[in-house]
Order: structure tokens, then sequence, then C-alpha cells
């Protein structure tokens, strides 16, 4: 080389020039990418995936790679600008590239296990004897280096700028992960303790320090994926020639092939080799489509628009082409299609393709913005009305029509397509009919077995879409929506309902509309019309009314009377097979019962509810009731049943309810009417009611709280509502086989002296209660009602009242005791109440004023009576004069009577006989 400098000076500059042009040119930034070409040609040279390290020590940028290491050639290639020694399937092994290191040191060494050599360009303006610029990389001497551990080569660059070294590992950091997707035979990459690596062959995963990035490839071709496999393509990218050149892309995926490359390696050669390189890939490229899910392959076809570059536009155009020509389509039907043989809705429905696979042949299912994506590969359009004109006569089951009703909705919403596009659209009708177009048709909300019950019922008027197909659509075409509530409250299913048992005992089939009818009120949520009660439903003895049938393990078959439901009978037994086929609460919503009915009425005009004694119950007010909530068929309940039935009472809220209605019929009907242990409740007391014990028995044990039996009318108290009540308690009173308490004696009178009833409506007792609690025949007995007669009369004879004396001789039919023929037989003396000091003094304690006038004082008073004569202690004759015997409690009695204070006539009695202030104390 020396030699050929001196035979030539030319040579000398033409060298210097040419590393020049390298240096600022073509290699001015290639600096890492012809060094990682070096290190992958060494690993394919080895067979083995290559590592490589990157490092800055002492100012020296160091570069070692595994693989083959240098050799003789590889020498001859590093001195040389226009040889290199790379083979077939290298990317350029110590080739021209090399001049790379120029662009940042002037002393580069390659070290590798087999030897070294190094340049420099002081050495060679020394041994050349020239000054300013000199050729580098022309001139070899040899290093005693090795390359470091685990290593076989290592270039190594004295940097010309030191302070350089972080810029340039940073920049290195930026160009790895590129570097090893399109370098293969490396698989690890260390820049300054980061380290990258490569996996993978068909999906390549590229993992650094802070993310990783996976890439599928085929034959050149790599589009980055995620984890799921989903690609995320390319925007903007450049060929990669191996390495990057500068000719622009714009395809979705990143193209690495073989193209022929100008010198510079950043421009393609154009000419007849590009062509058949551009050509091969364009083919490969469907491969790459293919490799992916078929529902992700649209992101692979190059969006339309205008070209980045010459190769950009070939490139493009040619994979349209293939993309056109090659099946990679996936059909709808299981094939595989090219984009010719394509068809692709004008709209985007999702759902729809897959509901046309079997009509429309070569469907694919396209992702939103497909026509447009596939246009360029010449696939066909299919409008919506082409779709209609496939759909017109066809047959399909009613689900089908649903999920096309569903699919053409979203498109309507999104205003891709026009109801008016969709006239004529068809209509699968619930009895097998189909119908172009939604007009006229009704739309049910209700469920399959609904709809196939309603289409074998004659119900005229109903055009009932069927259920499976049934879609809100539909009523924006024209369809009319009727929920199941609203159909449960047509006028034509009324009818059908009221006539129904009619038309059942006239030879119809009653079982389709029982069965629709009770799907309805299912939907419904079992709120029945009141009119669905006469649904005519199948019993043990034929058709009867649903309100007329009892569910056949409802408890009241226990409790209702036997006779109830003989032939002809109040009520019957719902069929045990059709009560199987249907919830109880739906039954129960149309009125069959499984245990009392209740009857509730807001604003009830006229007792019409069929109650039991209703009428009477009406009449016991003096204004009409303002609400009904009442239990129904109480009269239905056998005699002896009677404690079950209040306990199924008791189990239901709602009948619970009723029996604690204020005033109510369940309450006013089970108190006169029910019968416990043989005797109406009234007839009874509940334990704790001890103060009626010897009038009322303690009601046996029938197991039922006491809560149940006094809303049943077991008593608590002597209330008496009815003239039955009075009669009984007259009865009782006049029993005796009864022991009674004078207490309990004089709390009956009063009870009955408070009762609302009318002394016509009632026969007058034989035997009487007295005051003692004796019975005395009535005969001889008397009310008392002045309280001077009772020390003369005998207390067998006597009936207290004190309230209403009057009142209770009424309701007995006897006489008062002042009526009773009298006269005071012993003489008296008057004297004024002012003329006794110990009246006075009484007077005085009390605080009461002394009357004017005073008694008649006899020192033994005798009076006669009714015939009979007596002493008494102080009287009232019929001129209203007072007589007193001369003794206290005479005094007492007449004072107190005087001063309108009866009450005090104890206190005034204890004065008289001791004035001392501790007897008013005490």
């Amino acid at each position: 080389m020396l030699r050929a400098w001196r035979d030539s000076p030319t040579r000398f500059t033409e060298d210097t020039n040419a590393e020049r042009d390298l240096r600022v040119g073509a290699y001015r930034d290639r600096l890492f990418v012809e060094l990682a070409q070096n290190a992958a040609d060494a690993a394919l040279a080895a067979g083995e995936p290559g590592r490589v390290r990157v490092s800055v020590v002492d100012g020296e940028l160091r570069f070692a790679n595994t693989g083959a290491p240098l050799d003789v050639r590889g020498v001859e290639s590093l001195a040389s600008l226009r040889a290199s020694a790379k083979e077939v399937g290298t990317v350029g092994r110590f080739g021209v590239g090399f001049a790379a290191v120029l662009t940042v040191s002037d002393e580069p060494r390659v070290v590798s296990r087999s030897g070294g050599v190094r340049f420099s360009a002081g050495m060679t303006r020394e041994v050349a004897g020239r000054s300013g610029d000199v050729p580098v990389l022309r001139l070899p001497w040899p290093v005693d280096e090795v390359p470091p551990e685990g290593f076989d080569t290592e270039v190594r660059l004295p940097l010309r700028e030191p302070e350089s070294g972080k810029a340039l590992l940073d920049a290195l950091a930026e160009e790895v992960s590129d570097l090893l997707l399109a370098l293969p035979w490396l698989a690890e990459v260390e820049v300054d303790g980061r380290v990258w690596t490569r996996e993978g062959v068909d999906e390549v995963q590229i993992t650094g320090p802070e993310k990783s990035r996976r890439w599928l490839t085929h034959e050149g071709w790599a589009v980055p994926i995620d984890r799921d496999g989903v690609p995320q393509p390319l925007e903007d990218d450049v060929l990669h020639a191996p390495t990057p050149t500068d000719e622009a892309l714009s395809l979705p995926a990143r193209l690495i092939a073989p193209v022929p490359l100008e010198p510079s390696r950043r421009r393609v050669l154009p000419g007849a080799a590009l062509d058949e390189a551009l050509a091969a890939a364009a083919k490969k490229y469907v491969g790459l489509v293919k490799a992916l899910p078929h529902q992700h392959r649209f992101a692979l076809v190059p969006q339309a628009g205008f070209p980045r570059s010459t190769v950009d536009a070939s490139l493009r155009d040619q994979v349209f082409a293939e993309l056109a020509m090659q099946p990679w389509l996936s059909t709808l039907d299981g094939k595989e299609v090219s984009g010719r043989q394509a068809k692709v809705l004008d709209v985007d429905v999702p759902g729809l393709p897959q509901l046309l696979v079997d009509l429309v042949p070569g469907l694919v299912e396209a992702p939103q913005g497909a026509v447009r994506t596939l246009k360029p590969v010449s696939a066909q359009e299919i409008a919506i009305e082409d779709v209609l004109d496939v759909l017109t006569g066809i047959d399909r089951e009613p689900g089908w029509w649903h999920r096309l009703y569903a699919a053409l909705a979203v498109a309507v919403d999104t205003h891709d397509v026009s109801p008016a596009q969709l006239d004529g659209l068809p209509v699968p009708l619930s009895d097998g009919r189909t119908l172009p177009g939604a007009r006229g048709t009704l739309l049910l909300d209700g469920s399959n077995e609904l709809l196939e019950l309603l289409s074998d019922v004659d119900v005229p008027g109903l055009r009932l879409v069927h259920p499976a197909a049934a879609h809100p659509l539909l009523e924006r075409l024209g369809a009319k929506h009727a929920d199941a509530r609203q159909l449960l409250e047509a006028e034509q299913v009324q009818y059908a309902v009221e006539r129904s048992v009619e038309d059942v005992r006239s030879g119809l089939d009653g079982m389709n509309l029982a069965g629709a009818v009770l799907r309805l009120i299912t939907e419904c949520g079992d709120d029945a019309p009141e009119w669905a009660g006469s649904l005519a439903l199948p019993a043990e003895d034929g058709w009867r009314r649903a309100d007329e049938l009892v569910l056949p393990n409802s408890p009241l078959l226990d409790i209702f009377d036997p006779e109830v439901f003989e032939e002809d009978g109040a009520l019957s037994v719902l069929d045990d097979e059709f009560a199987e086929d249907w919830p109880q609460s739906t039954l129960e919503a149309v009125g069959v019962l499984d245990s009392f009915a209740v009857i509730s009425d807001e604003e009830p005009h006229e007792p019409d509810h069929g109650l039991p004694d209703e009428e009477g119950w009406w009449d016991s007010f003096e204004q009409p009731p303002t609400t009904v909530l009442a239990i129904r068929d109480l009269d239905l309940v056998a005699d002896d049943t009677w404690p079950a039935a209040l306990r199924l009472i008791a189990a239901r809220p709602e009948t619970w309810q009723a029996l604690h209605a204020p005033d109510g019929h369940a309450g006013w009907w089970l108190a006169r009417y029910a019968l416990l242990a043989g005797e109406a409740p009234g007839s009874w007391r509940l334990p704790a009611a001890a103060d009626l014990a010897g009038l009322y028995d303690e009601v046996p044990d029938l197991g039922l709280t006491a809560e149940l039996l006094q809303a049943a009318g077991v008593r608590t108290t002597l209330d008496l509502a009815t003239a039955e009540d009075v009669t009984d308690l007259l009865d009782r009173l006049g029993d005796p086989d009864r022991t009674l308490t004078p207490g309990l004696a004089a709390r009956a009178h009063r009870a009955l002296v408070q009762s609302p009833v009318d002394v016509d409506d009632l026969d007058a007792p034989v035997r009487v209660r007295a005051a003692d609690a004796s019975v005395a025949d009535a005969d001889k007995a008397v009310v008392l009602d002045l309280p001077w007669p009772a020390s003369a009369l005998d207390a067998a004879r006597i009936v207290a009242a004190p309230e209403d004396p009057e009142r209770l001789a009424d309701l007995l039919d006897l006489p008062r005791a002042s009526t009773l023929p009298s006269a005071v037989t012993s003489t008296g003396e008057y004297v004024a109440w002012a003329d006794l000091p110990a009246i006075r003094l009484v007077a005085d304690q009390l605080g009461l004023p002394v009357p004017d006038g005073g008694p008649l004082l006899h020192d033994v008073l005798t009076v006669t009576v009714d015939g009979t004569t007596a002493d008494v202690p102080w009287w009232s004759d019929e001129d209203h004069r007072l007589h007193a015997a001369d003794t206290s409690e005479g005094l007492a009695r007449a004072f107190a009577w005087a001063t309108d204070r009866w009450s005090e006539r104890y206190r005034i009695t204890a004065l008289l006989d001791d004035p001392a202030p501790h007897t008013l104390l005490n």
C-alpha cells in the first residue's frame, strides 16, 4: 500500500477522500448499525446466536461480540475500501461499513481471540510522510491484545471526544430493539449494564430494561403485536435491508429484505433486481397477514393515501394486488377467499354478517370501516337493500329474525340505516305466517311459551309477532307495542275469559286460553284484573270458574264443611295435574283458593261483596263503612274446625290484617258465628280476664294465642254490642249455678246499662242477680234508684245500678225502689243543722258550709216499705223531709245527702264518733 501511494500520489488522495466521504456522508450516523451487522455475521458464521456488549472504558468505546473471530480475510476487508469478505447470507462482515468507526475515532482497534489489528491516523502520517488528512483504514498494524472473557472479538475505539461516551451509549440504547429485530443472529445486547434480549422465531420478543415488545414475523415481514396477539400496525417506518435505510414506507408492517442498495446503504438501487425483490416481498406479505387470527387481519391492509416514497408506492400497489388475488379473508362459513372473492356489507352492523352466512356466499365478517379498507383489494360491497332482497321469501326460525332485528336496530340507532330503508322487512307471526313489513302487527314482550299458547287461542283481533322474534325495532317500523299487562287488559282477552266457562261447557277446548291467561298473569307479577276470577279452569268435577276452586293441597280442604265440595257445591278442587303446571302464586292471583280470600274495597257503595251476613254488618253502622277489608267464605267453615281456621287466618298477613280491621266484617262475623269448643267466642273469657270469672268460663286450650282468641271475640271485658250479648249476660246473671262476687255483679249491671241495645229487643229475665250476688226471682226484685231504701229492704231483693238505675230497671223490667209504697212510722223532733254542735265541728273540719234547715231526729227511726217495717238510720219521705236516727250513722248520712256530699258519708260518720284531728288525718 505504501508502494502504491509512492508510485501514485493520486491514489493516496483518492483513498483519503473516499474515507472522508464515508465518514461525513454515508456512514455518518451508522456506527452501531455497522458494528451490529458485523457481530451478527460473526454469530452466523459460528452458528450460535450472538451476544454483544458495548461500554466506554478509559475513554474508549468498546464493542465486544461473540461468534467467528477475526481472520485473514477479515483483516483484508478492514484494510480495503473497495472489497469485502462477506458471503451470501451475511450483511457486511468487515466491509466498507467499518468506515463508520471513523466518525468517533482516529485510532480504531479490532482485537480477537485469533489476533488483532489496529489502525492509526498518526502512524499512517508517520510512515507515509504526510500531514493533514490521511486514510486511516488502509494500513493495519498488529496488536497484542485479547477480547474480554466470554467474547470472541472486540472493536475498541479511542474516542476523539472522550466526553461523548455517554451520549453515544444512550444513542445506541434507542437503536437496540430495532437492531435485534433486523439481525436475527443477535440474541443479546448489553449497553453500559443495560441488557436487551431477543427470543422466539415467528413471534419475536425483544425485552429491554424498561419495556418489551413483541413482533410477529414472516419471511422478512414483521408487525408489532400485544400479549394477546393483536397487531399494533406501524404508521411511519422505513425499509430495512436488513438495517434501516432512508426509504420511507407507509405499510402497517416492517419489511426487512435483502434489496439492492447504493453503496451508502441508504437508498435502494433501481433496476430489475429491486423490482424482483419487491414483488417477492409483496407475495410474502400475504403470509404475514394469514399468520394473524382472521379478525385481526384487516389491520394489515395498507391505508389508502399518498405514498411516502417511490419504493412505498411500488410495494403498496403490489401488496394490494396480492391481497386481491391470494386467499386470506375468512368468510363466515369457514372458508378463505381473496379480496376479489370477498363480499362486505356497506354498513357496519355488528352481528348481521353472521346471520347472512348461508345467504350471501363469500361474506366476510369485517370490522367497522371494512368497506373502505377492502376497496383497494377489490372486495364487493353489499347494500342494505340487497340484504332485504335476499331475506324475502326465506324460512327461518323466529329467534333468527330476532337476532336480525337486534343487529339492524343498532344500525338504525347509529343512523347507518334509516327506518325507511327497512320498509318491507319480513316479520314472522306467532301463527307461523311471515308478513312483508311490520305495520299492523302487535309486539308483546313475553315468553315463547306465552305466545305459543296465544297462537292457538281463538282471540279475535290479536295479530301477534312471534315472541321469539319480537324486537323494539319492529315498533319503529310500524308495529304496535303491547306488553303482557296491556294484552291482559285488552278487551278481546277479557271477553274471552268472561265467557270461557260457557264456551267450555258448550264443547270448546279451554286449556289453551287458560294457559295463555295464566302465563300473562305470571309475567305481570301475578297481578290479575278482577275479571280473571271468571277464567275457566279444570276441576275434579269438570270446569269451574277460578274463584270457585281450591288448590289440591290447600288446608281449606280440611277446614271447610265437606258439603261445600259436593256436586254443585259452592266450591270444587282444581285438577291436580293442572295445578302442578303453574306457580301457586299465579293460581291464587286468578282466585283459586289456598287460604281464605280477602275482599278489599277502598270505596264501597253497598253491601255487594259476597260476604256472609254482609247486610247485617253494614246495618250495624250509623253511617256506611268507608272501606271494606274482609275475609271471604267464613260461612263455609265446618263447626268443629274453627281452631284450625283461625290458625290459618293468623298465618297469612293479609287475612290477619283483615281480622284486625277496625269495625271490620271478619271480627264482627266471627264473634257471632264462629264456634270454639261448641260455643260462640263471646261465651268464653281469656285466662287473663280473671275479673270475669263466674260469669264466663275460661276458654279451653285450643292451641290459639291470646291475641287471636281476642280478635275472634273471646272476652277480655264486659263490652256488650248486641241484643244477643245482653241476653246472654242476663241468662248468666240469672243462672243460680254461677257464683259471682258482689263487685262482678255490679260491673255486669254497669255493662248492661252502657250497652247500646234497645229494650224492645229483649225479653224480661226470670231471675236476676241481687246486689249481694245472690240470685233473686224477678218478681221480688227491685232496682235501687235511691240510697235510703237499701237499709229497709232485704239485700237479696235489691239490684243495684248507681249510674243509671232507670235504664237498668227498663232492661230488667223491674220496679224501682223509689216507687214502692213507704211511710215513716216513728215520731221525730225537728232540729236545725246549725243547732247541732257535732255537725258544726264536722262541717268546719271538712270545710263545708252548714246548710239551712235540719232533720227530724228520732230516737229510733222506723219506716214501712212495701208492707214491711224496719228500723233505718235515715230516710227521706215523700215530702223530701230528711229523717235521721239520733246516731252518728243516721246524722252522717242525712247531713251528707243534705250537703250533696254523699261520697263523704263514711268520713262524716267517723268524725261524729271521734272529732279528734287524727280521725280526719287517718
